[in-house]
């Protein structure tokens, strides 16, 4: 399955009914399996610097296949993954970042930005339960979740 921009659009609709609820403004990204953006947007009043931490984190999602909150312990100092945000820059290794799945496989990414890191984890997740009500099986979360 190829993400369109019909589909993107959907999500990102989801992801920002979910920070109007929460009473905020994000930066919505949406990127394809190979971490190439196929849409971002930025609600009025959000932080201009999440423009880019919203399409970081949906890329990292893709390149790493998993979702970005995984990485906050994974890459303290001393564990398996420390130091991994310093040999790329579009790693981002906080939340909001979650990957698409249909049939087990990525087909893309969800980032969020503009808030705290539990609100964007929030945003994300509106767009990803968005794609999995319309496309998708979920994101197969793992034990370190």
């Amino acid at each position: 399955m190829i993400l369109t921009l019909e589909m993107a659009k959907k999500l990102i609709k989801g992801a920002e009914r979910r920070a109007r609820e929460l009473g905020i403004s994000e930066v919505i990204a949406i990127v394809d399996e190979g971490g190439n953006l196929i849409a971002c947007h930025r609600m009025n009043d959000a932080w201009i610097s999440s423009i880019s931490l919203a399409q970081k984190k949906a890329w990292t999602s893709v390149a790493l296949k998993m979702p970005t909150s995984y990485l906050a312990g994974m890459a303290r100092p001393n564990a398996e993954l420390y130091g991994i945000n310093t040999t790329d820059d579009r790693i981002v290794i906080f939340g909001g970042g979650i990957p698409l799945v249909m049939d087990g496989h990525i087909v893309g990414a969800v980032g969020a930005s503009g808030s705290t890191v539990e609100h964007d984890m929030e945003v994300a997740a509106a767009a990803v339960q968005v794609f999995d009500s319309l496309y998708g099986h979920g994101y197969s979360h793992g034990p370190r979740e």
